[in-house]
């Protein structure tokens, strides 16, 4: 009962801090150091998948450099690689005695010893996995499978709302930019009875020759004929 208490306290905690505003990297922090306090882990690792196809760690709860510094995983590549590759879950009893496992001198460093690897995927795209690790041996039951399996859902669905924000504001920004654009363009044409070709042009000169933006100074000729206007 207490342990399932636990488990209960880490879901709520995780939950939580995915409707904060904590930023990515610092909700993705507590994720690894909530489950390794919950699950009693020796060590807790959160990897994502870069651009190149290779799992690379985002977040954990260890201050060990031998872990933390180890080199990316390709998609398929050791027990992490094919977990990310197949999408499901995995669970070693002895990391060391296991030929798949390729950090066995990282694992004798760092006493590690049982090792269960969960795929994070969203709507059954696997964007990264959530790794676990015991100092003693030790068969992780369904449940605890179930609960890792929970937690890393829960953690790719804030990288995901993540995401997805950061996109929406690019967009609008990018939206917001344009208009302005073509507002000072076209306060360019009708002043000094250019084409638009050449109004556009004009623009990419003062951008280049005051070292700002198209954005900036668009809103620059904006304002001062705004200004002109109201005299």
């Amino acid at each position: 009962m207490a342990k399932k208490t636990l488990h209960l306290t880490a879901l709520s905690k995780i939950s939580k801090a995915i409707t904060s505003d904590l930023y990515l990297e610092d909700i993705l922090k507590l994720i690894v150091s909530v489950t390794a306090q919950s699950m009693g882990s020796k060590l807790c690792s959160l990897m994502l998948l870069n651009d190149k196809g290779e799992l690379v760690i985002r977040a954990t709860q260890t201050v060990s450099e031998g872990y933390t510094k180890k080199p990316p995983v390709k998609l398929g590549e050791g027990i992490s690689g094919r977990v990310a590759k197949e999408n499901k879950a995995v669970a070693i009893y002895d990391v060391q005695a296991e030929p798949q496992y390729k950090y066995k001198e990282i694992a004798r460093q760092e006493n590690i010893c049982s090792y269960l690897c969960v795929p994070m995927n969203v709507k059954g795209k696997v964007i990264g996995v959530l790794n676990l690790y015991t100092s003693e041996p030790h068969k992780f039951t369904k449940s605890e499978i179930e609960l890792l399996s929970s937690i890393a859902a829960q953690a790719a669905l804030v990288i995901e709302n993540t995401e997805l924000i950061v996109k929406t504001k690019v967009i609008q920004e990018e939206l917001e930019s344009r208009k302005v654009i073509e507002k000072a363009k076209g306060i360019l044409m009708k002043e000094r009875s250019m084409g638009e070709a050449d109004a556009y042009r004009l623009l990419q000169k003062y951008s280049m020759d005051n070292r700002k933006s198209m954005r900036q100074v668009s809103e620059a000729i904006v304002l001062s004929h705004d200004m002109k206007n109201k005299i």
